[in-house]
C-alpha cells in the first residue's frame, strides 16, 4: 500500500533457488577434463559401446552381402543403400564410419573408374569393422587409431597430461580451411627442425564463427612443445607456444617417388590414413592432361587435385624450379606453400 513493500516470508521456489546456488558455491573448483560421477561415465561409455557394436555388426553384414551377391548391379541401388547405412552410423554413435560410408556414397558414378574407387572405400571400411571385432588383440597404438577412426574422442586435458611432449622449433608448412555451412575446418601443418617430426593442428568452427588465430604465418617457426594424441601414426597434437613466431629458410624436401614412398610409409602404419604433408624441391608445375603437376628434374610427377587452380603457382615458379609444400590424399596433390628463395607465398 502507498507504493510500500510489505514484509513476508520467501517463496519456496526462492527459497529453493538460495539453497542450489550456496550448494553450487561451496563445490570445489573441477580440474580439466575431471569426471563429476565416474560411474555414471563409465555407464554412458558403456552404453555408446553397445550401440557402436550393434551398428558396426549391422554394417559388416551389409558388407557380406554385397561380397555374396556381387557389384555388378550396385549403381542402381548404392548411394540409396550408402546414405540409409550413413545415417544408421550416426545413429549407433559411430561418426567417423558414417563419414567414410558418406565418401563411398559420394564415389558413386564419378568418373569412369568409379567402381574402382568404390570398392576401395568399402574395403577400408570393411578392415575398420573387423579391426573393432579385434579391438583388444591389437597393440595399444594401433587399438588408439580405430577408436579414433570409429568416433572416439580423446579430451584435451588427457593429451595435454598424457600425450607424448616434443619440443622444437616447428615450420608452418602450411594450412588447409574447409569452410561448411555447419562446421569450419582448418589444418595446420608443423615439421619440426631438429627433429623433422610431422604435426598437425585441427581447429574447428561452427556456424560460421571465426577461427581461432595462426600460431604463426605459413613459413615461419613456432618455437614450442606439441603433445601428441595417441595413435599408431601421431600426428594430430596440441601445441604450447614458448615464443612468438621466427623467421626461417626455405625447407628441404624430397623428389616425386621419395615424397610417394613416405606417404605409402605412413599408410602401413595407419591404413586409413587420409592425409599427407609433403615437401617437394626442385619441381616444376605443368600441365597433365586436363589438370596440372609438379614435375622433379627425373621427370616423375605428383598430380594436383583436379579443377586447382595453378596460375598463382605458375606466376611464382615463371618456369624456374621451386619448393612447395603441399597435402597429399588418393586424388593428388593440393599445394598450401610455394618458396621463391626463402621468401614463403601462400598459396
Amino acid at each position: 500500500m502507498n507504493g510500500e513493500v510489505q514484509p513476508a516470508d520467501e517463496p519456496d521456489w526462492v527459497r529453493a533457488w538460495m539453497d542450489q546456488r550456496d550448494q553450487r558455491a561451496e563445490r570445489p573448483e573441477r580440474k580439466p577434463g575431471e569426471v563429476v560421477d565416474p560411474i555414471a561415465a563409465q555407464q554412458r561409455a558403456a552404453r555408446r559401446a553397445d550401440r557402436v557394436s550393434a551398428g558396426l555388426a549391422e554394417l559388416a553384414s551389409w558388407l557380406d552381402d554385397q561380397v555374396r551377391q556381387g557389384l555388378g548391379a550396385f549403381d542402381q541401388r548404392a548411394y540409396s543403400e550408402l546414405s540409409r547405412l550413413a545415417a544408421r552410423m550416426v545413429d549407433a554413435q559411430a561418426p567417423g564410419v558414417a563419414g567414410a560410408v558418406r565418401r563411398a556414397a559420394a564415389a558413386v558414378g564419378r568418373g569412369h573408374d568409379w567402381p574402382g574407387e568404390l570398392l576401395e572405400e568399402l574395403a577400408l571400411i570393411h578392415l575398420i569393422v573387423s579391426a573393432h571385432g579385434r579391438l583388444a588383440e591389437l597393440p595399444p597404438s594401433l587399438a588408439d587409431t580405430v577408436q579414433s577412426r570409429i568416433g572416439w574422442t580423446t579430451e584435451t586435458a588427457r593429451v595435454l597430461a598424457e600425450g607424448e611432449k616434443l619440443e622444437d622449433d616447428w615450420l608452418m608448412l602450411g594450412r588447409v580451411i574447409e569452410p561448411d555451412e555447419h562446421l569450419t575446418v582448418r589444418r595446420v601443418w608443423l615439421r619440426g627442425a631438429t627433429t623433422g617430426r610431422l604435426g598437425l593442428l585441427l581447429t574447428f568452427a561452427a556456424g560460421g564463427r571465426p577461427l581461432d588465430p595462426l600460431p604463426a604465418r605459413p613459413g615461419e617457426y613456432v618455437p614450442g612443445a606439441l603433445s601428441f594424441y595417441p595413435g599408431a601414426l601421431p600426428m594430430r597434437a596440441l601445441l604450447t607456444q614458448s615464443a612468438p613466431r621466427q623467421p626461417a629458410p626455405r625447407p628441404n624436401g624430397l623428389n616425386a617417388r621419395q615424397a610417394l614412398a613416405a606417404y605409402v610409409e605412413s599408410l602401413a602404419a595407419d591404413p586409413w590414413n587420409e592425409r599427407w604433408p609433403l615437401v617437394l624441391q626442385h619441381v616444376r608445375p605443368a600441365r597433365h592432361g586436363e589438370g596440372w603437376a609438379l614435375v622433379d628434374g627425373s621427370g616423375a610427377a605428383l598430380e594436383l587435385l583436379p579443377g586447382w587452380d595453378a596460375m598463382r603457382l605458375l606466376a611464382v615458379s615463371a618456369g624456374d624450379p621451386i619448393t612447395v609444400a603441399g597435402e597429399w590424399n588418393r586424388a593428388g596433390l593440393r599445394p598450401m606453400t610455394c618458396w621463391q628463395g626463402d621468401r614463403a607465398v601462400t598459396l
